[in-house]
């Protein structure tokens, strides 16, 4: 990856991470812990230049497409999008109020640059198996990405979607599943063993790739592979940090749900930014 790239790449994760934590502080209700565990990842795909997008033309026909199946996680795709400038970043700490655009769940009717209305967890891989569908049928030769959570995968839905999946070899199909250990119950070893994840993927006939879903340099090897991949959809299956860049989050499952207050915040943001917070 080149060095410039790499270290855009690093500062919007960090301007992701901050947007999250600010967001949410705003709102007073959200889910920060899943949001900052995938922030490296959304740095990759909004400003890589890998996705075929347009914030000036949020709904052009030819663009590759990001469903966040994990719905409750939007304050990271909401902090992505808002950096890319599909909408003004003062946006964001409208999160969850009346009548905003940025509710606690994506909302394609509502949002520049959301593909799909999620939230219902399971359901968004169904959905971007039949966009795959679609987008072979059209022969337009988009990327759809289904952005999954490993508590999710305890849905039964995520797995009848698979198996479509690679029965209409969707190798236009890209999931990447968010392993970050814990759910809003705890730990997922212990609500929902699903280990080894991998294995369960490449037993319904993905091609998977396991990865530190935090390393710049492996998410670009990666998912340049996937997208080079023929006749069968790709799983990359991250390993991740629930809460990363937030040391008293990181894998504490209170940060599944709960947003912090202002103390919190201010704390928060100096950890991500490396700043001296006594």
């Amino acid at each position: 990856m080149d060095g410039k790239l790499k270290t855009l790449l690093k500062e919007k994760a960090r301007d992701i991470r901050v947007d999250i934590i600010e967001m949410l502080c705003a709102a007073g209700s959200g889910h920060p812990g899943g949001s900052l565990s995938m922030a490296d990842i959304f740095s990759y795909l909004y400003f890589s230049g890998e996705l075929n997008i347009d914030a000036k033309d949020p709904a052009k026909k030819d663009r590759d497409r990001v469903v966040l199946s994990k719905g409750h996680a939007c304050p990271v795709l909401y902090a992505a999008l808002a950096e890319k400038g599909y909408f003004d970043k003062s946006e964001l700490k409208t999160l969850r109020k009346y009548g905003s655009m940025l509710q606690g769940h994506p909302d394609m009717n509502k949002t520049p640059g959301v593909d799909m209305t999620t939230g219902s967890l399971g359901q968004g891989l169904s959905c971007a198996v039949g966009m795959a569908i679609g987008a072979k049928l059209d022969r337009s030769g988009i990327k759809v990405f289904a952005i999954l959570g490993d508590g999710e995968c305890n849905e039964g839905q995520i797995w009848e979607a698979a198996m479509a999946a690679r029965h209409y070899r969707l190798d236009n199909l890209i999931a990447i599943v968010d392993l970050n250990g814990l759910q809003i119950d705890g730990f997922t070893k212990d609500v929902m063993d699903t280990t080894p994840m991998a294995d369960k993927w490449r037993s319904f006939g993905w091609k998977t790739f396991e990865i530190d879903g935090h390393d710049l340099e492996i998410i670009d090897e990666t998912i340049k592979k996937a997208k080079s991949v023929k006749d069968s959809p790709v799983c990359i299956v991250a390993n991740t940090t629930k809460g990363k860049g937030v040391t008293f989050m990181e894998d504490v499952c209170d940060w599944h749900g709960n947003a912090p207050c202002e103390e919190e915040k201010d704390k928060a943001i100096c950890d991500i930014c490396n700043i001296d917070a006594s």
